[in-house]
Order: structure tokens, then sequence, then C-alpha cells
């Protein structure tokens, strides 16, 4: 799908690192070729009206375990870093190929390579070659590797290669089968439950991992006060961490575990009311680098269970624009910056050019209307589970059109 005919959109607000001003985009053989309030159409060009809109980057939605073109398009997500934990996992080279090239041409799929056979956390998986197959990084999957030197052998070799580890956060030996964070809510319903420190104590050993080796190194989902802490003190130090959140934690606590719902049922599980302030604090100040949707659809074998029994996971990729654009509305960060974390830092970690509205970028765009009210509803999601915590729930902020590669994507 290439671009037949330049095409200008005009009339909009275009969301760029600086903050928001009015102009227009012009978007020319798949990239963005001018930007600002003195473009104009030129003779030929296709005009798109974004009538006041936001003119923002497509979203680069880092760390899904499915593909769901509808859903994503849906939600403005216009490229996709999909985490290693497929059927057959991605810990081959021919694996990784073939998803690099499957969701062409109206979604881009950029591929973690597994870092080690099967996710087995015990040997490296051929890194190097599936980097030359399309990786664009290398993840531990849904687990944590529990083997220092492993760990070690993998930041080095990563940092050899130029490729960001992707590690899930929590020590697997204190973790073990828990559902929930160890609290009042987990004591009073019952479920097992491991500390939140897990977190911390994963934290600390691969950020001093990361410093031995030179490698950088993202923590995918961190959502504890002392794991924030850990990552602004490495930060301080230069080394080379980055840290991503998903909207459920910092959006719900435990509390919306309470009556057993298994939408609720997420990894990390869902903690206090006051690590969901430490994680919009976090948010604000700069410590965390990336909001992702962390799609994970579940369909009804996996969720209606007991709570305890239920797979984790949310599908998130319809409702991870409208919450971030919350955190706008409470003043917690402002549209610029949301943009930030949910585009360009992850476009930045993945190494590829996109996620910014600026001359030579990717011409990956979505109208968004910041302001439109809808209701989310399960039964009418275009993902393959419904398993949204946020079900019924009113939210703002729709993406009105979604153009990729200069090519307007019908949503």
């Amino acid at each position: 799908m290439k671009q037949a005919r330049p095409l200008t959109i005009t009339g909009g607000q275009i969301v760029s690192g600086g903050g928001v001003e009015p102009g227009a985009v012009r978007l020319a053989d798949g990239l963005i070729s001018s930007v600002g309030a003195d473009v104009t159409p030129q003779d030929g060009d296709t005009v798109l009206d974004a009538r006041g809109k936001l003119i923002a980057p497509g979203i680069v939605d880092f760390g899904v375990f499915a593909i769901d073109k509808p859903a994503f398009h849906f939600g403005g997500i216009t490229r996709a870093a999909l985490m290693p934990d497929q059927s057959p996992p991605l810990d081959y080279p021919s694996r990784v190929a073939y998803v690099a090239k499957s969701g062409k041409p109206d979604l881009w799929v950029h591929p973690l390579a597994a870092a080690t056979r099967g996710l087995a956390g015990s040997e490296l998986a051929e890194i190097a070659l599936m980097r030359e197959a399309g990786a664009r990084g290398v993840a531990t999957g849904r687990g944590w590797i529990a083997d220092s030197g492993v760990m070690l052998r993998l930041c080095q070799y990563a940092a050899m290669l130029d490729l960001t580890v992707v590690t899930h956060p929590e020590d697997g030996a204190l973790v073990g089968d828990a559902a929930a964070s160890a609290g009042e809510i987990a004591t009073r319903s019952g479920l097992p439950s491991a500390p939140a420190e897990a977190e911390a104590l994963a934290i600390a050993r691969d950020v001093i991992l990361a410093e031995m080796s030179g490698a950088k190194v993202h923590f995918r989902q961190v959502t504890t006060k002392a794991g924030f802490d850990l990552i602004r003190a490495a930060k301080a130090r230069g080394v080379a961490v980055t840290c991503g959140i998903t909207p459920a934690h910092f959006m719900l606590s435990d509390l919306a575990t309470a009556d057993f719902r298994t939408f609720a049922r997420l990894s990390p599980p869902l903690r206090s009311e006051a690590e969901r302030h430490a994680a919009r604090d976090a948010i604000a100040d700069g410590t965390v680098d990336v909001i992702s949707s962390g799609h994970d659809p579940r369909g009804p074998e996996d969720k209606r269970l007991p709570f305890a029994d239920a797979e984790p996971g949310m599908a998130g990729a319809e409702t991870v624009l409208a919450m971030t654009l919350n955190l706008v509305r409470d003043d917690v960060i402002d549209v610029a910056r949301a943009f930030d974390l949910l585009a360009a830092k992850p476009a930045q970690l993945l190494g590829v050019s996109a996620g910014v509205i600026a001359p030579g970028y990717e011409a990956d765009i979505a109208i968004v209307d910041a302001d439109a009210p809808w209701i989310i509803d399960r039964t009418k999601m275009e993902a393959t589970g419904d398993n949204t915590p946020f079900d019924r729930q009113g939210a703002q902020g729709r993406v009105r059109a979604l153009i990729k590669g200069g090519v307007e994507i019908a949503l």
C-alpha cells in the first residue's frame, strides 16, 4: 500500500514535542514532508480537513501479546511491538521474519525476540539471527529470568547488538501462583497474594546488570513506589534504563478486584491506592517513559473461572488513548507529553523513524477528537477478547481518522 498522491491535513492542532499549535501537515511518498502554520496544499494534493482536532502521531504500542487490527485501528495504533509469548514462541529467525511481515500494509508489527529458547530462562536464543530477521528488541516475555548469569549474558549480548532488553520486573520465586498484591484487599478476599516488593527486588538486580553491561533495559511495567524510586535513582546515575506502565495501573487499584471480576486479574496485579498515586506521580515527573495498552485479549475459557484460576491479561488497545487523555484532563501531563509516552518514546526504543510529527518521519498520523465522549462497552469491542476492566466506564477521546504511510485507513 503505497501513497499514490500527496495528502495535506489542514485545520488541525499539531501535536509536537514543543506542545500543540495550529497548522497543517503535508504527507508525500509515505513520509511527512512539511509541518507548520504556513503549510498549504499543493496542486494535485488530496486535502483532509481536521476541523480543529488534534493531528497526532500514530500510537506505537510497545509490548502487546496479540495483534487485533480492527482494535488497533480503533485505538489509533499504527505500529505494535509484539511480545515473544506466542505459540510457538518467537525464538527462531523464521518465526520473527513471519511476524515482521504479518501486519503490513496498514499496521506494522515489530517483533520482540525471545531472550531464551522457549522462554525457559536458561539458554540464550539466537538473538543476532533474529535481529537480522526483523526483531526490534529482545524480551523475557511474561516472566523474569531468575538466573542472574543468564540475564547478565543476555544484557552483554544485547548491548553488543544495540538491542533493548525488555524485562518483566517481578521476582518469580516470590510471586509464584499469586493472583493479587499482598494487602488488606487480598487478605479480606482470601486471594493468594505476593508482596509488592517482588517488583523492586527484580528491578534492583536488573538495574545492576544493566549498569555492569552497558545494556539498554526497559522494564515493561513498573507499578510500585519502590520500583519507581529505583528507576529514578538509576537514571540519575546515567544507567540506560526506561520503564513503562499500562492504564489499568494508573487508573485502578486493587479495590477493583474486591468483587472477584476476573477482567481485573492482571500481571502484575493491581496495587494499592497509594501505589496507584505513586504511578501517577512517576508519570508526571518523567520517570515513566512509555504508556502501552498491554493488549492481551482473553476468551471466556480463560476468564470465566474463579479469580485465582483465571489467566491474567486485559484487552487494552481500544482504550489506551482515552485512558491516557484522562491524565491530561487531570493535569498530570499535557497533550504533548501524552503522545511522547504513547508514540515518540516507544518508537525510539524500537529504533524506528516514527512517533513524531516532523519532516522525514513516517507518515503515521491519527486525527483525534480529544473531547469526544463514549461508553466503553465490552460487547461492542473489536478485539478478539472483551476482557477490559473498564467495561461500562465513560471515556473521552476518539480517533476520527487514521493514516498509515500517508494512506488513510478505513475505520
